[in-house]
């Protein structure tokens, strides 16, 4: 599984937030959808996924609010704002802009 480091500086911040733009989630709800949603391919552990998370809700892309979690926890749920809803478009443009730059040299014919 690939871990934070595997990743292009900045992806994990465009993960969460495209996650977050589904609907709000707890953290841990955050990182077994991200498992679930990529075939079990890219997994993040708790000392990535909070301190970035805590850093979006810094940035003023994402709330947070105590409430109780469905096994009746109280746990911290996250939601997108308006703010990060745009810097989630500027991230998914520069993402396109760059895998797509990426795949074309990897497709470049050998001698």
């Amino acid at each position: 599984m690939s871990k934070p480091s595997d990743l292009v500086q900045g992806t994990l911040d465009l993960l969460l937030l495209k996650i977050l733009a589904l609907e709000s989630m707890n953290g841990w709800s955050v990182s077994q959808r991200l498992r679930q949603i990529s075939g079990e391919v890219l997994q993040v552990s708790d000392g990535s996924l909070y301190p970035a998370l805590h850093k979006l809700e810094q940035e003023g892309w994402i709330t947070a609010e105590w409430r109780a979690s469905e096994n009746n926890r109280r746990a911290k749920f996250y939601a997108l704002t308006r703010l990060g809803r745009k810097q989630l478009e500027k991230e998914a443009a520069n993402w396109d802009r760059l895998s797509g730059a990426i795949t074309q040299i990897i497709k470049l014919k050998e001698a």
